[in-house]
């Protein structure tokens, strides 16, 4: 393998391995600060469980950002989708499969809708989904009357967001086992699939691809409908959490997802990122949470350090697409020194 290779080689590893590298920096420090009750048992399943609902909400926005469009609405989305659930359950409280799937069909219909008006209305993703997150939290609060839906807590759906899993043996929550499973699954559908190979050609440079063949429009309808799919599922474990539908749920939620995808080495200008780097950035932005917490922080002291954590990230991904990030960058400082 000649230098070049070598250091590009080096730097995809490093870009793969930043991520796992800062949230292990960060449970190292944090363990520190807050002691040996960091993990605690309870702790340990505490914390992919929060992390959860971001991770698979975050899978659906890194297809969206691979082919270089965003998606604002995420949180109203899954409130509304988890209203729909309770809504479900509250008419049966034996009919949780039914409820996932009212969940999962609100979702894909918010996605399609937006994926509509932004393909063949070639409007701004940023414009029609900070539209579509006011008309889907205005749903959801029509839908549940302005108030939580209540329904009987009996309802197996809760059973995949609780902290300790019944039976024992799976140590941690059913629905943490259903984002690894979702999570090796799009691994493999976005390095494989010829779906996800039209994804990353559109975010490298969308005139090229359709100059290649590639159907844009009809490429990003399907896009944002199966990235709605994720965010319903979001939607029916948040109510599963919750033990309630609650029209108010996962304000602001958008912008841990798309900080999580981001941290994970995705390109807001398109044509980069991955499923994994998502997965853990989620991760990351959990841990930074349920630390500060633990050390009895402030609220507000925790929003605006989520929200220096968003700012660097960005800024990051700036300075890796003009080129001032690099191995390459990096190597010639050494040399220079």
């Amino acid at each position: 393998m000649d230098s070049k290779n070598s250091r590009a080689w080096l730097g995809k590893a490093l870009g793969v391995l930043g991520p796992f590298a800062v949230l292990l920096a960060l449970i190292v420090v944090l363990r520190i600060a807050v002691g040996e009750s960091y993990f605690s048992a309870y702790n340990l399943r505490a914390v992919p469980l929060q992390a959860t609902i971001v991770a698979i909400s975050a899978i659906g926005m890194t297809m969206i950002i691979v082919a270089g469009g965003i998606d604002l609405s995420v949180g109203s989305v899954i409130a509304l989708c988890g209203v729909s659930a309770a809504l479900v359950l509250r008419s049966d409280p034996n009919a949780s499969a039914l409820a996932i799937v009212a969940a999962l069909v609100t979702g894909v219909v918010a996605g399609l809708v937006n994926g509509a008006i932004i393909a063949y209305g070639r409007m701004a993703p940023f414009i029609v989904t900070l539209g579509m997150m006011g008309v889907a939290r205005g749903l959801a609060k029509w839908a549940g009357d302005k108030q939580t839906v209540d329904y009987d807590s009996s309802a197996w759906l809760n059973e995949l967001m609780r902290t300790t899993p019944d039976p024992r043996w799976m140590v941690v929550a059913p629905g943490v086992w259903l984002m690894v499973i979702l999570t090796v699954l799009m691994i493999l559908f976005m390095r494989h699939a010829v779906f996800a190979r039209r994804l990353y050609a559109i975010g490298s440079n969308e005139a090229t691809a359709q100059l290649c063949g590639i159907r844009v429009p009809s490429t990003k309808l399907l896009m944002y409908g199966l990235a709605g799919l994720f965010f319903g599922l979001s939607g029916a474990l948040q109510t599963a959490r919750l033990t309630q539908g609650d029209p108010t749920a996962a304000v602001g939620l958008e912008l841990d997802v798309i900080a999580a995808v981001v941290i994970g080495g995705a390109s807001l200008s398109g044509g980069a990122g991955s499923v994994l780097g998502a997965v853990v950035g989620a991760l990351i932005m959990t841990v930074l949470r349920n630390g500060t917490q633990q050390l009895g922080w402030e609220s507000y002291t925790q929003e605006i350090i989520i929200g220096l954590v968003i700012v660097i990230a960005v800024a990051l991904d700036r300075l890796r697409q003009s080129g001032l990030l690099s191995w390459e960058r990096l190597s010639r400082l050494v040399r220079s020194q």
